[in-house]
């Protein structure tokens, strides 16, 4: 068996492995980050492992898993070493990331996260750890009472589990000790989430600790960002890959495609990393580009992971070299397209082009049932968004109708052989309820999942021009299966490009 990567077995990593161009022992710690699950180890850490290479600094990450302890094990026993494979259609590469100074479990490590987040070398707090775990009822703009860890650290504020609790707690502590506050940015694929986080943590701040919240909403920057690389499952597959090109055993290891983005608002008031070492763009708006890439690389992400798992396709590969379902895809995109305004420097067709190109590439297994999770989370920004702005603009709206039809039904929980699935979805038992009530009528079924509060505007759920095609849509998978209608569905964007 292979030794295990590690500090003391860096340096006899094979050349085809590329190494830390610094040594990683001689920096220290800058940022904490909640969430250090394979896509930060593919994106975020990576952009910091460039900008240390390059500028120095003390900006290497104490990361921190809020639920598995797993990960943090497998890095801690590797001193925060890990492995990173990029797979092209050209080859597969690897490269050992050196960033991550040491790992946390906060489940059993909650008072060493909150020192970490007190520590005044502690600038930047970064966060992916999805919509659903930071507990905000983004409609109401207040906190979700009823999420268990807003609820828990409410009653309990000063022995935090959740984001917004140990936000607030380590803000409060830096303030008791005179120490500036750190900086908060969202990594998570949310529209303005450094807007939407800031609100969270302030509203969490009245209830928790009210002379908190004035401190908060004046001194605390809560810059947006938007992200983009897919980061498919690690398997088996891709820690053997690793021991191939490196030479060392990595318990670590991820995979992940070429092609990596970060936008970010420039507003870090003590410092941060020279993430532009690594092609980070710093903007005064992330805005219109996080929307691009909701609406064209996500919407699209989420129309061919319903469409595509329901037909059997288990990876995004498999449905791009469907040509019925690729055809929807390119529908989709250039649906988005037409609910946007024009942003300088960016050529849509040619940003679709590319996520076709990347949807495609043969070596990234990212898989549609992945991507299928979360629904109610995703939808609101990646379909509803762009469908009220299409009706708007008079634009085509079927894609996005199908993409919602298809999305209701992968909500029945059961493939067309009869096997059951779990949704993965933070209002699962809320659409269990709708599909028994809706008794297998698509037109009840389609009322009931856009009643759901907060996913589906009132403008969608009463406009037929949305609401037709999308229940004409659902009738028919329903009565016909899928295959016949993404099939039909295909036919009908060919004579329309005949013209």
């Amino acid at each position: 068996m292979s030794e295990r990567l590690g500090s003391a077995t860096l340096a006899s990593a094979r050349d085809a492995a590329a190494r830390p161009a610094y040594d990683p022992a001689s920096h220290g710690t800058g940022i904490v980050h909640l969430g250090i699950g394979a896509f930060h180890r593919a994106h975020q850490a990576v952009y910091t492992d460039d900008a240390l290479a390059q500028a120095g600094g003390d900006w290497r990450i104490l990361g921190v898993s809020l639920r598995s302890t797993g990960v943090v094990d497998a890095l801690n026993a590797q001193d925060g070493l890990y492995t990173l494979l990029t797979r092209g259609s050209d080859g597969t590469t690897a490269r050992i990331v050196g960033s991550i100074a040491t790992a946390v479990a906060a489940a059993r490590s909650g008072e060493r996260l909150l020192v970490a987040l007190q520590d005044p070398a502690t600038k930047i707090v970064t966060l992916t750890v999805t919509e659903k775990a930071y507990g905000i009822d983004r409609a109401a703009g207040d906190v979700d009472e009823a999420h268990p860890a807003v609820a828990a650290d409410l009653a309990a504020p000063g022995n935090p589990s959740g984001v917004l609790g140990l936000l607030v707690e380590g803000l409060r502590r830096r303030r008791l000790a005179g120490t500036a506050p750190f900086a908060v940015l969202s990594c998570d694929n949310l529209p303005e989430n450094g807007k939407l986080l800031r609100m969270g943590v302030i509203a969490f701040a009245r209830r928790a600790r009210p002379r908190l919240a004035d401190f908060i909403e004046r001194r605390v920057s809560f810059p947006s960002s938007m992200v983009d690389r897919i980061t498919p499952a690690a398997g088996d597959e891709t820690l053997a890959e690793a021991e191939r090109l490196t030479g060392l055993r990595d318990e670590a290891a991820i995979e992940t495609e070429p092609f990596s983005q970060w936008v970010i608002e420039d507003r870090f008031p003590h410092g941060r990393p020279a993430w532009e070492a690594g092609g980070a763009l710093f903007v005064d708006d992330v805005a219109p580009y996080e929307q691009m890439k909701l609406r064209m690389l996500n919407g699209a992400h989420s129309m061919l992971a319903y469409a595509g798992f329901l037909s059997g396709r288990g990876f995004v590969r498999d449905v791009m070299a469907d040509p019925a379902l690729a055809l929807l895809v390119r529908r989709h995109m250039a649906a988005a397209a037409a609910t946007l305004k024009p942003l300088s420097g960016i050529d849509r067709a040619a940003y679709a082009e590319d996520l076709l190109k990347r949807f495609s590439n043969p070596a990234i297994a990212h898989q549609t049932y992945q991507i299928a999770m979360d629904g109610t989370e995703k939808l609101p920004q990646r379909i509803a968004a762009p469908a009220i702005e299409a009706l708007e603009r008079g634009t085509p709206v079927r894609p996005f109708a199908f993409a919602a039809a298809m999305w209701m039904r992968y909500c029945l929980g059961r493939s067309e052989a009869g096997d059951t699935y779990a949704l993965r979805d933070p209002r699962e038992a809320a659409i269990a309820s709708a599909v028994s009530s809706a008794g297998g009528d698509a037109s009840v079924l389609a009322g009931a999942l856009l009643a759901l509060p907060d996913v589906f505007p009132e403008r969608l759920r009463s406009d037929e021009a949305f609401r037709a095609p999308l229940v004409e849509i659902l009738g028919r998978v329903m009565a016909e299966g899928v295959r016949p209608v993404v099939e039909a569905e295909a036919r009908m964007v060919e004579r329309r490009e005949r013209g």
